[in-house]
């Protein structure tokens, strides 16, 4: 925990708001996440492979239903997260999705070595801009009995 992270007590135990520095290390920790779109005020979640460059977040995927809904609304949410023996941590990031043209940003991107879901041969890369990252870590503790109470 950082000292702009803020602690919290909830029902389920402690909760620590993590600062937005602390979310970008988990985000480029990670490598796998789950993009969130909305197609006729509909949501969809579709897991992707990211990296991260800089303060965006990139992904490739092939042409077809998570590009389509992408060129519908440019408006997306990505949520990763982590864990370990005694915490959890999740990133929601929202911003706009935009795909990339530049042959600069393509050869920069392809740098990032993503593993394939399912080899294509062709694919277009996606960055995601955020206007909002923010994240939450929950320290974890065993169960107490699920007994009903006697």
């Amino acid at each position: 925990m950082t000292a702009d992270d803020e602690a919290t007590w909830t029902p389920q135990g402690p909760t620590e708001r993590l600062s937005e520095g602390h979310c970008w290390e988990v985000l480029g920790g990670g490598m796998f996440g789950r993009l969130a779109v909305s197609v006729e005020n509909k949501p969809l979640i579709f897991p992707v492979n990211y990296g991260v460059q800089g303060r965006t977040i990139v992904f490739r995927t092939a042409h077809g239903t998570k590009l389509a809904d992408l060129m519908e609304n440019a408006h997306v949410a990505f949520e990763t997260d982590e864990r370990d023996h005694g915490t959890a941590r999740s990133v929601v990031v929202t911003g706009e999705a935009e795909t990339l043209a530049d042959p600069w940003e393509i050869d920069a991107a392809e740098r990032l070595g993503l593993p394939d879901w399912i080899p294509t041969d062709r694919y277009v890369w996606v960055r995601i801009r955020p206007t909002n990252v923010t994240g939450r870590m929950l320290h974890r503790h065993v169960e107490v009995s699920r007994l009903p109470n006697e």
